[in-house]
């Protein structure tokens, strides 16, 4: 045994050190996109990020951020390896978890020997080192997210629970579940995916202190729900919660100072602890004791969210929901601008409101009010919540966003028809509505959550990967799963030999099953020979993955793959694959001799499952090259002129700004304001201070005049007396009036609108041109005023507050919205928009001609930034792999390239742009950013050039990469054709434009090539 022990340590160790070195080896040297820039940015200077938060995973964050000793440029690395570090102490513990179920189940069957300990060894070492390469755990791990550190707690508390069982009949054995407690609270301030491991904690605990019966498990199973529903609904929301109510009373009753209340609320909550456990101590209650130590011990890894208010008061540039008090910082946690959505009973997509009663109230909002000295209701939540028609509601409702392309893919995925059922529309007329059967619900649940959105990512990971291309709205063949065996992927996806070269990327993993079926004979193995200890493994296999499911309630067409969320699924899974080397060496030890069984059983499964997936996992999560994030980041910023703002929507078009400049001081000067948040009163604040180099953005509604419930939708109600386009001044002086004359009464209230959907900006002619807005050779074409509309019904809160900065615009300060926004940010300002890099400038300037392209270019500007300032993240490195959000960016820099060699072409610089577009070409090479439809966009701007040569290549290329996809589409029978459709009219599309537009320039080769691709095709998809 002391062998044992020894090399259990040895081995484990050694399985830390190679899962640790390969994630450090291929991590992000910078932020990567998604939360990671938001992630990185908050913990280096401990600021304040998207709900709930993770301030303990910020606190270590910033602990290795001080090894960059000073060097900005290395933060994100530190982070980086912060990350792989806790990856590979996950893969550690999972070893130590591994070796220690597999000695129980051996140790069941007789004493221990040479034999015995290599295949327990051999069965640690193959399951954690198949975990290390799997692929959603080794994307986590290589990337300053949660998801590494959340799995390093999953792995610590579980082992943890296995060290107490083996010594649960020690003295002092509670230590183990008191350190289970603790991690438990601190793993709230990285994120609550920990707590789904207590279930199987509760069976643990279950299975060694009674022997199991029916009933036992009944109210285990129930007790263990209740555990895990205490503390995320009770203990993380009721702390917060009873402090507000403390805090209200003390300061709004009682007339005393703030914060008052909070701190009586503590000073009780630590005497009823005190007093509680020794209570309990005295009369000897060990159960009693026991959970009060254990809440103790949560509540003192809980309190990192304390961090949260002490960093939200000093005011940190970024401040998210701006948590400053115990009030404020219950809604933080509670995640409310996120919306709710149904889990047991609620509503189906198309319900109809209830006729009886349409609105339900919700729970007030209060603000602390300095000059009354007490919290005022802000924002009354009077008829906020909406309620519906009883009969089209459900239980375990699946399918409810009413948003409109999540409807069309419910019924896609639920081949939804539905049954009649009788309404009452808004003005009272009958109308009939097709509710989908509660067949329907369950259909979609099993084909798109289970089947999709979990089963999808579990064979990902286990089986193989098509490749890495989203596929949304899941009828299509890409980003599946396949396993390397062609009949058996032929039956699911079709032919396999004749695959376009479009489908095929680095991300290609096929691991022949092998992961899988080695995972599944340890799961049988498991469950014959130590049931309980399966059970356990099962209970923390279906929490960690089906639960997830359940509780999300994901609506389709999902904007990023999700699959980081049930990594800590695919870690039990790991559990089997290790067990599966013991299974395997448990039969043939019976026939041969054991110690040789255990050693080559251990190599056949160590070069049949890590080594594979290590081999095929290796090139597409090898992310050491990439400064992708980084690089575009700073474009986005360089775009602009100096002291700028710039109007950002999306996270990939945020967070990377944020850490750009929160980090590395990357053009501090630019206000970048995120629209989505600017809908929220605590970000107009913000927006209102200084930042860095960044002036106040000149906003001139006060805070009564935007504050949470107020002006939340200010609508469009024409007055026919106001004729032609008004002043935006006036406009917002009459929205911000709180007058009746300025309101308009409707069946909520009344309710603030615009007289008019015509807005008029006054240009200062002199100051645009002297400072460079226009420049001189334009002079003549600056407008007097900008005049425009806007056609909706209403405008959010965030464009009423674009709207109140044009009022305040006096053309010295730049204004710019990211190209990569939808078009309804730019407010119907689109023709008054000069394209400058990845950013719309507002001028006073409008678009010639009637095309589709927004904006202007301004080539000067512009060919600077791209030619001379712009950095393309690597991406003309051909060894490095960049996956689908790193490519989505690219396109959106191919489209600016082909944007502004068109115009330069238009100027007549034909020789300039023919350099740019030679530019793109080499910054964004073909094995690097595959071609498609942007790749188009280029060829055709070399012909525009009169670069024909150039232009046929491309086209050529092009048609050859179509036809590949075409051939390969038309392939498919049957039910299978459903599957392709988009995609064949898509590559049809492309098709005939290749061809149109070689005809166009009279390249009659290249036209006869796409025309013959074309016309055979068409022909064969409108037999």
């Amino acid at each position: 045994m002391r062998n044992y022990k020894l090399l259990n340590n040895v081995i484990g160790w050694a399985v830390f050190v190679i899962a640790s070195t390969v994630y450090i080896l291929t991590s992000e040297p910078t932020a990567s996109f998604w939360d990671c820039g938001e992630y990185i940015a908050t913990a280096f200077k401990l600021q304040v990020g998207h709900p709930p938060g993770a301030p303990f995973f910020q606190l270590m964050g910033r602990f290795f951020s001080l090894f960059a000793f000073g060097d900005t440029a290395l933060v994100a690395r530190m982070v980086n390896t912060m990350s792989a570090l806790a990856s590979g102490l996950t893969i550690l513990f999972l070893f130590w978890s591994i070796t220690m179920l597999a000695k129980k189940t051996v140790l069941k069957t007789g004493e221990m020997s040479i034999a015995k300990m290599y295949a327990i060894l051999g069965s640690g070492l193959v399951g954690a080192l198949a975990y290390t390469f799997s692929d959603s755990f080794w994307f986590s791990a290589v990337e300053g997210e949660v998801y590494a550190t959340s799995s390093f707690f999953t792995a610590i508390v579980f082992w943890a629970i296995l060290k107490w069982e083996d010594a649960a009949d020690d003295k002092h054995a509670l230590r183990w579940i008191v350190l289970i407690a603790y991690l438990m609270g601190l793993s709230i301030g990285v994120h609550l995916l920990n707590l789904l491991a207590i279930p199987a904690i509760s069976f643990v605990y279950y299975f060694k202190k009674h022997k199991p019966t029916t009933k036992g498990l009944v109210y285990t199973s129930i007790l263990s729900i209740v555990i895990l529903a205490s503390i995320m609904y009770i203990i993380i929301p009721w702390v917060v919660k009873l402090s507000g109510w403390f805090e209200l009373a003390f300061v709004n009753s009682f007339g005393l100072p703030f914060n008052v209340g909070t701190v009586v609320f503590f000073i009780i909550l630590v005497g009823a602890i005190y007093f509680g456990i020794r209570y309990a101590k005295k009369n000897k209650k060990l159960v009693m004791h026991t959970a009060l130590i254990c809440f103790t011990f949560i509540l003192i890894g809980y309190s990192t969210f304390l961090i949260l208010v002490i960093r939200s008061n000093a005011k940190t540039p970024i401040n998210e929901n701006a948590p400053k008090n115990a009030i404020s910082l219950l809604a933080y946690l509670n995640r409310e601008q996120y919306g709710d959505w149904p889990l047991f009973y609620g509503q189906y997509y198309n319900a109809p409101m209830n006729p009886q009663s349409e609105w339900k109230d919700g729970t007030p909002v209060y603000a602390r009010d300095d000059a009354k000295g007490k919290y005022v209701v802000i924002d009354s939540r009077e008829k906020s919540i909406p309620t519906y028609d009883s009969k089209f509601c459900t239980i375990f409702p699946r399918m409810w966003s009413s948003e409109e392309d999540h409807i069309d893919s419910y019924k896609s995925w639920a081949s939804i028809k539905g049954t009649p059922v009788s309404s009452t529309d808004e003005d009272g007329k009958s109308e009939v509505l097709y509710k989908p059967t509660f067949f329907e619900n369950l259909k979609y649940f099993f084909n798109y959550q289970i089947g999709h959105m979990y089963l999808r990512y579990f064979m990902w990971n286990f089986a193989g990967k098509q490749n890495d291309l989203q596929n949304a709205d899941g009828n299509a063949i890409e980003g599946n799963w396949i396993s390397g065996i062609n009949f058996i992927d032929e039956i699911r996806l079709g032919p396999q030999d004749n695959l376009p070269e479009s489908m095929k990327n680095k991300a290609m993993n096929k691991f022949y099953f092998l992961p899988l079926i080695l995972g599944f004979l340890g799961f049988f193995y498991h469950l014959n020979k130590n049931t309980h200890d399966s059970v356990v493994v099962m209970l923390l296999f279906f929490f960690t993955g089906i639960a997830i499911v359940f509780y999300l309630n994901q609506y389709p067409n999902q904007p990023r793959e999700r699959d980081y969320a049930y990594a800590a699924s695919f870690y039990a899974f790991a559990i089997w694959i290790g067990l599966g080397v013991l299974g395997i060496y448990a039969y043939l030890s019976k026939h041969l001799n054991p110690k040789l069984t255990a050693i080559v059983t251990t190599a056949v499964c160590f070069l049949a499952v890590p080594v594979v997936m290590a081999k095929d996992g290796w090139d597409d999560h090898d992310r050491s090259g990439r400064l992708t994030a980084l690089d575009f980041a700073s474009d986005y910023l360089n775009s602009c002129a100096p002291n700028a703002i710039v109007f950002t929507n999306g996270d990939n078009d945020t967070f990377p700004l944020w850490y750009a400049q929160e980090v590395e001081g990357v053009r501090t000067d630019v206000r970048v304001c995120n629209l989505s948040l600017f809908n929220t009163d605590w970000y107009i604040d913000q927006m209102k201070q200084k930042a860095y180099n960044s002036d106040p953005m000149p906003l001139s509604l006060t805070w009564d005049k935007y504050k949470q419930g107020t002006r939340e939708y200010v609508y469009f109600i024409p007055d026919e007396s106001l004729k032609g386009f008004v002043d935006i001044k006036k406009l917002m002086e009459f929205v911000a009036s709180d007058e009746a004359a300025a309101k308009f009464s409707s069946s909520r209230g009344n309710v603030e609108y615009f007289p008019t959907k015509n807005f008029k900006l006054s240009v200062d002619s002199a100051t645009v041109v002297n400072n460079g807005t226009v420049p001189k050779n334009q002079i003549d074409s600056i407008v007097p005023a900008i005049e425009w509309s806007i056609n909706r019904y209403g405008v959010q809160k965030n464009s009423l507050m674009v709207l109140d900065l044009l009022a305040t615009f006096d053309w010295k300060r730049p204004v710019y919205f990211a190209s990569t926004s939808g078009s309804s940010t730019f407010l119907g300002l689109q023709d008054y928009l000069q394209l400058e890099g990845l950013a719309y400038r507002l001028v006073p300037v409008k678009k010639k001609g009637n095309g589709s392209d927004i904006g202007s270019v301004n080539t000067s500007i512009m060919y600077d930034n791209m030619m001379n300032k712009f950095k393309f993240g690597n991406m003309s490195d051909t060894s490095l792999y960049f996956d689908q959000t790193v490519l989505g960016m690219a396109m959106s820099l191919r489209l600016s390239f082909s944007r502004l060699a068109n115009a330069l072409s238009l100027e007549g610089k034909k020789d300039s742009a023919i350099k740019v577009l030679d530019k793109c070409q080499a910054v964004f090479p073909e094995k690097s950013v595959p071609y498609n439809y942007y790749e188009y966009l280029i060829g055709e701007a070399y012909y525009k050039a009169g670069a024909f040569e150039k232009g046929n290549k491309i086209m050529n290329r092009l048609s050859d990469l179509y036809e590949q996809e075409l051939a390969y589409y038309f392939t498919f029978k049957g039910n299978k054709t459903e599957s392709v459709s988009y995609h064949k009219e898509q590559a049809l599309a492309i098709m005939n434009r290749v061809a149109q537009a070689t005809l166009l320039y009279k390249q009659d080769a290249a036209t006869k090539k796409a025309k013959d691709i074309f016309e055979k095709y068409y022909g064969l998809y409108t037999k």
